[in-house]
């Protein structure tokens, strides 16, 4: 099936999944944060003192900011996200994966080193995105990778 420009596939979705994060979570945070700036300081590592603080003012920015909603569309050329074009020559297959009621369709790369594309989407434009994504790749089961498992525990 070669779609043509006029039949492009468009819908919009959050860039990702908001986990709950309550205020133990911070207070979890900022302990684990003084734990290991107490033992950088115990070991005179000054640097890894200051990775440390960086990386936990930069978890708190991050899980404070809300996501973006970006506009997404399929055409003959690709994957549009906002201006960046994802040409389906990039890939060489894709999946579905489905954390509770949030869809996502994971792109894999041919570059080995490539970091893999999950676009969400909504459950209503979903037959139409993954027809869409058959007719050019081929479906492949997709796993979360140890990376996403630990995202999703800490609720990142």
């Amino acid at each position: 099936m070669i779609m043509a420009n006029s039949d492009a596939i468009s819908w919009e979705a959050e860039e990702y999944i908001v986990r709950d994060k309550n205020t133990w979570w911070y207070v979890g945070l900022i302990a684990v944060g003084l734990l290991f700036s107490a033992l950088a300081i115990w070991l005179q590592a000054w640097t890894f003192l200051a990775v440390i603080i960086l990386s936990v003012v930069a978890l708190i920015v991050y899980a404070m900011r809300p996501p973006r909603v970006l506009h997404y569309s399929l055409s003959n050329k690709g994957l549009s996200e906002g201006d960046k074009l994802y040409d389906y020559d990039e890939f060489k297959a894709f999946g579905i994966l489905r954390e509770g009621s949030n869809f996502a369709i994971v792109l894999t790369p041919r570059k080995r080193f490539s970091p893999r594309v999950t676009v969400y989407f909504p459950e209503m434009k979903g037959e139409a995105i993954v027809d869409a994504f058959g007719a050019r790749l081929p479906m492949e089961e997709v796993k979360l990778d140890m990376l996403d498992k630990m995202i999703k525990f800490l609720r990142i």
